[in-house]
């Protein structure tokens, strides 16, 4: 069935004739109008009458705002905050469903964000614009979408509760009860797009008008230290807030782009962000292997990964580990993300020149025993590294490469010497991160032959283990998984390793040595086994098996 017009429906109903309707079209060629909102600029036609329109072509009901009041109990049910960011207003409940007054039937759409963000069922009724901003300034004390802009405009930020504050005071507040990583905050030419990463996948979760990017990015850039002023360069700072009683510090980028500046904020939760050995989910052999290993008293410990795979965080753990009133730990990083009590932590700052490697020089004068390295970059601060762990010092660090083996064949590239890379890196781990199934919807299933072979299993291997599959529910945003784990790939050296690297042996050849000796599991393997012991599904483990292979 073919939806009527707009204007067809406003003739039937008596609204307009025909004339005044050929007046709006031709008045509407070459503005950004709709035909109601044509009818309403030249005065043909009431703003009710559209919006009674509108309702009938979309097969909706139509609501007079003008007649009657919301109830309170109704009122409470939806945060001012919200109502002031989607410039919507709540009616009745009606069957578990709670109905919501919109202003254009293309918002419907909006409801399944809107019903998350509510964790309820919507429904939705037409309002004509006017009505609906007057409903919810008597209802919440708003002036309508528009007040936020507004009052940033205005240089309205000396009161707690400015609207472009509370914005952004909610949007972190989601975002911790989303457990989310990261808020990423996108300008386009319409709208202005946040989304979240929640174990490691970006999702939508709103968007705002576009005449809100200006005031919400200088309010982010206020409080991160950055140069407001600035929009042609990008900036890097750093936003300390306290949000449900918890002290957050949140690292923020700033990116020029075609519709303005892009924002990412990495959220650092000082309470959630320590983890301990246990939680990062080694297999019982490889676990038993790290320990032994970071117990060592010198030597290097490398670990590699892509950014966000979970490597400071593994080496915290390390850390926290180690950490004793007898053991001096000394760590270089940039930045420094989390606090450690009785771990002496030092900040790079490029700035005035105080990089890794002079850091690096000037801890090994304070006799630690324990040395972190953020990140060996470098040939100088390579060198340095590996000079510390020939002379007594036990050194962690991290680089960036696909696998365990490529790491000893970068170190070589760099510019050490193959011998000096034989005798001081004692192990190196690989790691990725993969989602954890929801334990509250997980589905008994049975994968394709073909998947099992993707990731390195059989038959044989899965007969008497049930696999699942991701369902998704209430409690994991219905995404089917809900928190995340590591995938390791733990080389550790032998005296056929150490021969391989100091005469300079391909990758391939030292991987090939490693795996026949028993020295490592590869990440594949190690994703293989999760699937097997019901910890995540074997999509999940394709999907990053692009670089584990």
């Amino acid at each position: 069935m073919t939806r009527k017009l707009l204007g067809q429906i406003l003739v039937e109903m008596g609204a307009v004739d025909e004339q005044a309707l050929a007046k709006a079209l031709n008045y509407q060629k070459g503005k950004k109008l709709r035909v109601g909102e044509a009818l309403v600029a030249l005065g043909l036609c009431q703003e009710e009458q559209v919006a009674k329109a509108l309702a009938q072509q979309a097969q909706l009901p139509y609501v007079d705002l003008r007649k009657g009041k919301v109830p309170e109990p109704i009122i409470r049910l939806v945060p001012r905050q919200l109502v002031e960011e989607q410039n919507f207003l709540p009616l009745v409940e009606k069957k578990g469903k709670l109905i919501v007054a919109l202003d254009d039937p293309l918002r419907v759409f909006e409801l399944d964000n809107l019903g998350f963000l509510l964790n309820r069922e919507l429904g939705a009724a037409i309002a004509s614009p006017t009505a609906l901003k007057a409903a919810i300034r008597e209802a919440y004390g708003l002036g309508g979408a528009d007040e936020p802009a507004q009052a940033a405009a205005r240089g309205d930020d000396s009161a707690d509760d400015a609207p472009i504050i509370r914005l952004v005071q909610k949007m972190v507040e989601a975002a911790l009860e989303e457990r989310a990583s990261d808020i990423h905050v996108e300008p386009f030419a319409d709208r202005v797009r946040v989304r979240y990463r929640v174990d490691g996948v970006l999702a939508e979760r709103t968007s705002h008008p576009s005449h809100l990017h200006a005031p919400l990015l200088s309010r982010l850039k206020l409080m991160a230290n950055m140069d407001i002023a600035e929009k042609r360069k990008p900036q890097d700072g750093r936003i300390g807030m306290r949000v449900q009683g918890r002290d957050l510090d949140i690292r923020a980028s700033v990116l020029p782009a075609n519709h303005g500046e892009s924002m990412v904020m990495r959220i650092l939760d000082q309470e959630r962000g320590l983890v301990s050995l246990e939680e990062l989910g080694f297999d019982a052999a490889d676990y038993a292997r790290f320990r032994s290993i970071i117990r060592r008293p010198n030597g290097i410990f490398l670990v590699t990964g892509p950014t966000g795979s979970g490597k400071t965080t593994t080496l915290y753990a390390a850390l926290k580990e180690l950490n004793r009133p007898d053991v001096k730990i000394i760590t270089a990083e940039d930045p420094v993300e989390y606090q450690l009590e009785g771990i002496n932590q030092c900040q790079v700052r490029g700035k005035i020149g105080l990089d890794f490697a002079r850091i690096l020089r000037a801890m090994l004068r304070q006799a630690p025993n324990i040395i972190l390295v953020g990140e060996i970059r470098d040939r100088e601060t390579a060198e340095i590294a590996v000079q510390a762990a020939l002379t007594g010092h036990l050194v962690f660090s991290t680089l960036h490469t696909n696998d365990a083996p490529s790491a000893l064949t970068r170190l070589i590239d760099m510019g050490i010497k193959p011998f000096l890379v034989s005798a001081s890196v004692q192990a190196v781990m690989a790691q990725r991160l993969v989602r954890v199934l929801c334990p509250h919807c997980r589905q008994p299933h049975r994968p394709e032959e073909s998947e099992l072979r993707a990731i390195g299993l059989d038959a044989e291997a899965t007969r008497g283990r049930q696999l699942y599959r991701a369902e998704g529910c209430a409690r994991c945003d219905r995404t089917g998984f809900r928190g995340r784990v590591g995938v390791f790939e733990l080389l550790e050296m032998d005296s056929g390793l150490r021969e391989l690297v100091f005469q300079g042996a391909a990758t391939h050849v030292v991987r090939e040595r490693a795996r026949a000796s028993g020295r490592m599991t590869t990440l594949l393997e190690d994703g293989a086994r999760k699937v097997v012991n019901g910890t995540t599904t074997v999509p999940e483990i394709l999907r990053i098996a692009h670089s584990l292979e």
